[in-house]
């Protein structure tokens, strides 16, 4: 049997210190893991499975909030350089909102993030055949992807911070894929105020995997007010154009002269809305890849 392991991990700096923190007003205290009971889905069994919300909090009062269906984050509370919490993620307050209506808002999202052309894929000279849901191609794993599901949890407190693993067994054939793919993304909040999201897969066929994780961002704190005035920095000198379906076309193009060039702090909505230029069209603003100076991908 062959068994591959992939693994990646990703931080993101959160806070601004204790003594600001602790001024605001933040509910400051012993750091910690709190769970409690987010919906019953029955899911057509009569037992049903059960999502919760868990909650981590370290002592500089800043609060990351996520439940196992899908491992959507649906909350970050974090303090800005006056020491002001708010929430800088998109979220529901309940999970209806999310079964509803969500565009992957905070989700594990997999087997596979991103687009697959047409729906199929060739791998060792046999073709694989998935669910088409985006147009005529397969988006972020599929009709029931891993933004769907129930994951495993598992809570945790150490001196790297509090945190909880979250696995899932994706069995040989599920939503067309090859082989049997456990995955565990684990959530960590640190105490110098980081949250690491550490991806870890393994599998006992090859099989595409890009696992990601789609939280949007909103750093004003306030929904009701858009990010085009965030002021972003890309360190990259190309891009990945798109077809009008959002596939890339293989081509590479420099940033240069374009509405892709982040090379310098420029805000987001300074050329969002140049309509006249094909990808800024198709992408309705920005859904595209950056290729790095030091020649790696940065995602969408």
């Amino acid at each position: 049997m062959r068994l591959t392991r992939v693994g990646n991990v990703s931080a993101i700096a959160l806070g601004i210190g204790c003594a600001v923190a602790s001024q605001s007003g933040a509910p400051v205290g012993p750091p910690g893991v709190k769970s409690e009971v987010f919906a019953n889905l029955t899911n057509g069994s009569p037992t049903g499975e059960l999502a919760e919300l868990f909650t981590l909090t370290n002592s500089h009062g800043i609060e990351v909030k996520f439940t196992n269906y899908g491992g959507i984050i649906t909350s970050i509370k974090t303090p800005d350089r006056a020491g002001h919490f708010a929430d800088i993620v998109l979220g529901y307050d309940n999970l209806a909102g999310y079964l509803a209506s969500s565009p992957y808002f905070g989700a594990i999202v997999g087997r596979y993030a991103n687009r697959i052309a047409r729906g199929h894929f060739t791998l060792d000279g046999a073709t694989y055949t998935l669910a088409v849901n985006n147009g005529p191609n397969s988006l972020h794993g599929g009709l029931r992807g891993f933004d769907k599901v129930v994951w495993n949890a598992r809570p945790f407190q150490d001196r790297e911070g509090q945190g909880v693993t979250l696995d899932y067994l994706s069995r040989d054939g599920e939503e067309g894929y090859p082989g049997n793919l456990r995955v565990a993304v684990t959530y960590t909040l640190t105490p110098d105020d980081r949250l690491i999201v550490d991806y870890l897969a393994t599998t006992d066929r090859a099989t595409p995997i890009n696992l990601s994780q789609h939280s949007y961002w909103n750093l004003v704190g306030n929904a009701a007010r858009d990010i085009l005035g965030h002021v972003l920095t890309i360190n990259a000198d190309a891009f990945t154009p798109v077809d009008s379906t959002l596939i890339p076309t293989g081509q590479i193009v420099p940033v240069q002269s374009s509405p892709f060039d982040f090379r310098a702090p420029t805000a987001i909505g300074a050329r969002v809305d140049h309509r006249h230029y094909t990808q800024i069209r198709y992408g309705n603003g920005y859904d595209h890849n950056w290729v790095l100076n030091r020649g790696r991908a940065a995602a969408d």
